[in-house]
């Protein structure tokens, strides 16, 4: 199998994008970040920064049918996925790590946002959430998720820097201007226990996720357990101090 380079999206989509809409982490990190948001009141225009192949967008239309979606994604391979699967949202390519502005339409844009599972992906976060700014309107509530505890060999496949404790994540936001800070650990003991399982396969799974994308079925174990973890996701508490999945909330002055 040749090397993929750690940070190159528009292969990575096509690699591993089947994978990523049944992984039961993902459903699970999105009943938190929905959790989260509600809180914070009903979404009217709710921005994805980072909206990788759609997923959560098409997850959003379903929950908020009124509200405006917008994803803002570096990778050509992942907008044209998310466009396709999710016509009711508009999509916009941008580096959010370069000095590119945003269209007039969506400038100062949006009353709520997301940053799921990105922030881990780049040298420079602050500076990508401050880019981010420029799509979101003042007093923007943002949820922020990264992952915390040790690094698979698949999170470093696909580019993983670092994880994150929960004062990185607090000193990241607050550098970036964001008030109203609140950082939580979440996922304490299902979360921890389907990442070690992860770093128990190794590289194993790299070649497990891009078998199964090119036409190979999973296999009646891997099915199984994904479907095992669905039910015990149920279990994750939403607060603990031991959990290795980190959600912020936090607010655009």
């Amino acid at each position: 199998m040749s090397e993929i380079n750690a940070d190159d999206w528009d292969t990575h989509w096509a690699h591993i994008g089947t994978s990523a809409e049944i992984n039961p982490a993902q459903r699970y990190r999105r009943k938190e970040i929905f959790a989260a948001l509600a809180a914070t009141g009903q979404p009217e225009k709710l921005l994805d920064v980072g909206s990788g192949q759609g997923d959560f967008l098409r997850a959003a239309a379903s929950r908020w049918p009124e509200a405006d979606l917008l994803g803002v994604e570096h990778s050509s391979t992942g907008a044209e996925i998310s466009a396709a699967k999710v016509p009711e949202a508009r999509f916009v390519r941008r580096d959010l790590l370069a000095d590119d502005v945003p269209p007039p339409a969506f400038a100062k844009w949006a009353t709520h946002a997301v940053c799921s599972e990105v922030l881990e992906h780049v040298d420079n976060p602050t500076e990508l959430l401050r880019q981010a700014q420029r799509f979101m309107s003042q007093g923007c509530w943002l949820v922020v998720t990264v992952p915390g505890g040790p690094r698979s060999a698949f999170d470093r496949h696909i580019g993983h820097r670092r994880h994150y404790t929960r004062a990185d994540v607090e000193r990241s936001l607050h550098e970036a201007g964001f008030s109203d800070i609140c950082v939580h650990r979440s996922g304490f003991p299902i979360f921890n226990l389907y990442k070690l399982i992860v770093i128990a396969r190794g590289k194993r799974l790299v070649a497990d996720v891009r078998s199964s994308t090119e036409g190979v079925a999973a296999s009646l174990p891997a099915r199984l357990a994904m479907r095992v973890f669905d039910l015990l996701f149920r279990l994750a508490r939403p607060d603990s101090r031991w959990g290795w999945q980190l959600i912020a909330v936090c607010r655009l002055p």
